[in-house]
């Protein structure tokens, strides 16, 4: 077959990341403390932007001001477009300009009703290697234990709440008895799942006291006999260098006081600062949320994280008509558009973080009402289809937000858990209490029950209605670091 050039002409349709679009997504997914960057950057970066401090001069005359403003339905949804590397034959206009004095944008302060039960970083982020690159902090390195440590849906929101409690150090500051309220359940429970954590690594790990913190260490090393309890209960006196004191306490000679000194100076007091420190900024919350009568939640935007900007219409004008240059006058242009299309951009942003916020409380009432043990398996796709959005885009406004709760400070996506499909065709269940029944099943092998491999424990699960692989059990099995079946029944047979 002969090879021959020609010309073809093909026709095709496609959609473009404008740069427009892209600033959009970038704003959806920063913080508040982010976001307050970046339009300080904005600022220095276009004369025509200026802050909305208006409010902050209660006796300043008013000015004219048009706000632009959006309906539910009319919200963007940017999650296909920036799921999709395809192009668009034109750019999107940034959309034509109020006239008077000023434009201002105040972005999306509102708030929303839910009854219960209602069916209601592209430029200029940081790179993947750059994230890579990081010092890990203490708390990453704990939430990643938390992740494999095969908890259950309410363990695992109670292990979150203990993991943001501990300080630098890594000594648990807070208080088991106001968090037990605020979560809605028994101090027992929270104390087991504090036992759980304290198995973390490093060893010491969410001790209370400096105490609780070598006793730990000790027990891990199997040296936490009765005389190295009576020295740790009186590390007064070996403050003191009392080691009459000491010895009469603990029982010892001096030989077996000098090495018990030596084992403990050998224990880490702050097991926590052998990691990379974080500049702690305090948490401010995006959305706030409020019970009301009648079984009712009030979901609001709160209005301190966001921007208030104005374009400034006199100073445009000024500098429009003092322009002769053809590049003069593009770059005026450019500074109106970009300015014109933020504010859009910021207010599309706050809407979305309302429309998605309140869509969470909506799935997650039960847990504000009754408490943790009520978190109900949740992922982003329910969400996205519920409010007519891409996943994506739920991904993104979940991503560095936080919810005030009557309950506490979380993250949005501290309220998304795994969920298993029931086979009997009722509400699916939890990952995380998958993989709780899966733990159950090989304790129960201790008590002298035949030992379980991964098919029978798939048999098993599906009896009470739940649907999983068998791949899944080996994998959620792997993710708790208990060994396989043949494994478990040789450790068996060596402790009998």
């Amino acid at each position: 077959m002969g090879l021959a050039a020609r010309l073809e002409l093909r026709q095709g349709q496609g959609l473009a990341m404008t740069p427009q679009l892209q600033q959009a997504i970038k704003l959806l997914q920063l913080s508040n403390l982010e976001l307050d960057a970046y339009v300080e950057g904005e600022l220095e970066r276009n004369p025509l932007l200026q802050r909305d401090e208006r409010d902050l001069e209660p006796d300043a005359p008013a000015e004219p001001v048009q706000s632009e403003t959006y309906a539910a339905d009319e919200i963007p949804d940017f999650g296909a477009a920036a799921n999709l590397d395809i192009v668009q034959d034109s750019e999107a206009s940034p959309g034509e300009c109020a006239t008077g004095d000023s434009e201002a944008a105040h972005n999306a302060g509102g708030s929303l009703d839910w009854s219960r039960g209602a069916g209601n970083r592209l430029e200029g982020g940081d790179s993947e290697d750059q994230r890579l690159t990081q010092d890990r902090t203490l708390r990453d390195y704990l939430f990643d234990q938390v992740a494999l440590a095969g908890f259950t849906a309410p363990e695992a929101a109670a292990a979150a709440i203990l993991v943001d409690s501990v300080d630098e150090g890594g000594y648990l500051r807070c208080d088991m008895v106001e968090i037990a309220e605020r979560l809605g359940c028994d101090l027992d429970f929270l104390e087991q799942v504090l036992t759980s954590l304290q198995r973390f690594e490093p060893v010491g790990v969410f001790a209370r006291t400096v105490r609780e913190c070598l006793l730990l260490q000790l027990r891990e090393r199997n040296r936490c006999d009765p005389a190295m309890e009576a020295l740790l209960d009186n590390l007064d006196l070996l403050a003191r260098h009392d080691l009459a004191g000491l010895r009469q306490a603990c029982g010892v000679d001096d030989e077996d006081l000098r090495d018990m000194i030596g084992e403990l100076r050998a224990l880490t007091p702050r097991p926590g600062a052998a990691f990379g420190g974080e500049v702690l900024q305090p948490v401010i919350p995006d959305i706030f949320v409020f019970p009301q009568s009648g079984g009712l939640w009030n979901v609001e935007l709160n209005s301190d994280t966001l921007p208030r900007l104005l374009i400034d219409r006199r100073y445009h004008a000024r500098v429009s008509s003092a322009a002769r240059s053809e590049k003069d006058k593009v770059f005026v242009a450019e500074c109106l558009a970009s300015a014109s299309w933020l504010l859009k951009s910021l207010d599309q942003r706050a809407r979305t973080i309302l429309k998605v916020a309140s869509e969470i409380v909506t799935q997650q009432e039960a847990f504000l009402t009754h408490g943790v043990a009520h978190l109900r398996p949740l992922n982003l796709k329910t969400v996205a289809d519920a409010i007519g959005m891409h996943e994506s885009t739920v991904s993104r406004v979940t991503t560095n937000k936080y919810m005030a709760t009557p309950r506490g400070l979380f993250e949005l996506k501290f309220f998304f858990t795994s969920a298993i499909a029931s086979t009997l065709g009722g509400e699916a269940h939890s990952g995380e209490s998958v993989r709780h029944r899966i733990r159950q099943l090989v304790e129960a092998e201790r008590a002298g029950l035949d030992v379980h491999s991964d098919d029978q424990i798939v048999e098993i699960l599906k009896e009470t209605g739940v649907d999983i692989a068998r791949r899944t059990v080996a994998k959620y099995r792997e993710a708790m670091r208990i060994p396989s079946s043949v494994e478990r029944r040789r450790m068996l047979k060596m402790a009998s």
